[in-house]
């Protein structure tokens, strides 16, 4: 008999003993003498690092520190992820983030010495071998460092964001973590976590969806001041910050994060919007399908079609590990080896917090997957997705750590790759039209939310900070924008929708990434144009993956598609074609279900 696959992650071959950890201590000890020692360093240099002995050998002290910087801050994530109610892990969590906040002062200091090198000598200094790997990441540094305050005023900012804006998102975080969802099922009350209940709002009773849905509502409903208490102070530090720099747009950061134009952006909008009408078609049919004249905010996630099939752990990892080998073998390998050695945190238990996501620890040379596994079609998708991102990382772990640094957007093009090689193969692979009708469905759900769901959060978002300049946004004008942004980006499609999203959503108070929504739809799109160059090129085209993702850490995107693809992506044309490519689907399914 085979045996199971682990459900639970091994954090222990990171740092035995979780949050009790001696050795985790240990390491938080050397690193934060590191950073002083590297501080003294740049305190020493005089006005600059002109000698390129001296610049290479901050640079590699620079690169080892950020690692190990990483390394703390993906343990904490598990361990806060794997039990909300971790306390100690919480504390330590304090302690990286002000080893975090020490070393962004020091980075900031460099950034200092880095202005202080003249034009001719800068080149020289990136003319140097060792350097010359790193020059697009060291320019960017030294561009973003111009287009900031001074020095001082940056390290005062970033010290007070410790126990100021980053406390906010502890904040949510501790709300999300205490908060209980009371439902009934099967006749039997439960108390859910926020992820168990999130589960339960794609199951095929509609009774159960609505009733779970009002729960969840009541639940955030009473959290809602405290929420927006968290959301209006992250975006007033926000705001203030940008104003004292001189910006104007609150998209500058998350584009310059990005590495991408705005013009980019917009035109991928305008090439969804040109297709919103075809998405409105299959909410339609799907309300046809479930019964009803139009689809509620808690049918978009239903599932359709009498194919209910619960599809275990293991039998999940064995259909990524197979079709992951049919477009490259070095994935499937990589993905085997995540299942055998327990990289992976799957179990369906009360105390985790929800969602999904992938961590890397590039001390170990490892990543982490997070989920709460379920069995559905959905979960499996999830699944291939996070391994998509840990195999991007593996793919990595070669260059040099400042090239490794590639953005989210990017990094949701390597996860959405892996999620379509699975659902590719499923629909193709299906017994009868039954079972391509579910699984077509699936598929159609991811799109929804990337050209929708994503959209509504990306307009909500806008007008949040429009608003907010004016002062403090009530909860109740929260939910009105939210509502608002809803309805623009479903069509007017449904029959009513979720005010309190803006609160139960963690993707609004994440500090470290500013609109933490439209790099999701940029990856899926792209990651649609890159699919379609494997189709086309066949095994041939696994090794040029593998270098597009290499080269995420240290190239615009518009770079990243000219080099890869040939392709200009500041055109509506270019994703026009990618989201022709994704509605497609759409016609299949109103094939499927024209006798409805």
């Amino acid at each position: 008999m085979t045996k199971a696959l682990p459900q639970r992650w091994d954090m222990d071959v990171i740092f035995p003993g979780g949050s009790e950890s001696e050795e985790f201590r240990a390491f938080l000890g050397t690193l934060e003498g590191d950073i002083a020692n590297l501080k003294a360093r740049l305190e020493q240099s005089g006005a600059g690092l002109h000698e390129t002995a001296a610049f290479k050998e901050v640079v590699t002290h620079v690169q080892s520190i950020a690692v190990r910087v990483r390394q703390a801050g993906a343990f904490i994530s598990c361990l806060t992820a794997q039990n909300v109610k971790d306390e100690p892990a919480k504390l330590l969590g304090g302690r990286v983030k002000s080893i975090s906040a020490a070393f962004g002062a020091v980075l900031t200091r460099w950034e200092e010495k880095l202005l202080a090198v003249d034009g001719d000598a800068w080149e020289d200094l990136l003319a140097d071998e060792a350097l010359q790997p790193l020059a697009f990441v060291l320019n960017e540094r030294r561009r973003r460092a111009q287009e900031k305050l001074s020095p001082e005023q940056e390290v005062l900012a970033n010290d007070l964001a410790v126990d100021g804006y980053h406390a906010w998102q502890d904040l949510y975080n501790a709300v999300v973590g205490r908060m209980t969802i009371e439902v009934e099922v099967n006749g039997e009350t439960k108390q859910l976590s926020v992820g168990q209940a999130s589960n339960l709002m794609s199951s095929p009773d509609r009774a159960v969806r609505a009733h779970v849905f009002e729960k969840w509502n009541e639940a955030w409903g009473k959290e809602a001041e405290l929420c927006a208490q968290a959301l209006n102070h992250l975006g007033g530090f926000r705001l203030a910050l940008y104003r004292h720099r001189g910006w104007d747009s609150v998209l500058r950061e998350p584009l310059d994060i990005g590495r991408m134009q705005e013009k980019t952006l917009d035109a991928m909008w305008q090439a969804i919007d040109n297709r919103k009408d075809r998405l409105v078609a299959y909410l339609e049919r799907k309300a046809k399908l479930l019964g009803v004249d139009k689809l509620s905010w808690y049918d978009v996630g239903a599932p359709v079609g009498n194919v209910h099939k619960e599809v275990s752990y293991d039998e999940a990892a064995a259909l990524i590990v197979e079709h992951f080998n049919r477009f490259n073998p070095s994935m499937a390998e990589f993905a085997q080896k995540a299942f055998d050695e327990g990289w992976i945190e799957a179990e369906d238990r009360p105390g985790k917090r929800p969602g999904g996501f992938c961590t890397s620890f590039p001390v170990s040379k490892q990543s982490r997957v997070f989920m709460t596994y379920a069995g559905s079609a959905s979960n499996v998708s999830t699944l291939a997705h996070e391994l998509g991102h840990a195999y991007h990382q593996q793919v990595m772990w070669d260059l040099p750590a400042l090239n490794q640094n590639y953005a989210m957007n990017v990094a949701e093009t390597a996860s959405t790759f892996a999620e379509m090689i699975l659902a590719d193969a499923a629909v193709k692979n299906a017994a009868n039209d039954d079972e391509k009708l579910v699984l077509l469905e699936d598929k159609l759900q991811s799109i929804v939310a990337f050209f929708m769901n994503i959209h509504a959060r990306f307009i909500f978002e806008k007008n949040f900070y429009e608003k907010r300049k004016e002062g403090l946004v009530s909860a109740a004008d929260l939910d009105r924008i939210m509502e608002e942004a809803q309805k623009q980006a479903y069509n007017g499609a449904l029959a009513d929708y979720e005010p309190h999203f803006w609160a139960s959503k963690l993707h609004f108070y994440i500090t470290s990434y500013p609109f933490y929504n439209f790099p999701y739809t940029f990856g899926y799109l792209f990651s649609m144009s890159v699919y379609a160059r494997a189709l086309e090129e066949g095994e041939s085209f696994a090794p040029k993956y593998d270098a597009l993702l290499q080269d995420t850490g240290r190239l615009m995107v518009e770079d990243l598609a000219k080099k890869h693809l040939g392709e200009d992506m500041t055109t509506v044309e270019f994703w026009q074609k990618a989201v022709d490519l994704a509605v497609a689907d759409i016609d299949e399914f109103l094939r499927l279900t024209e006798e409805a």
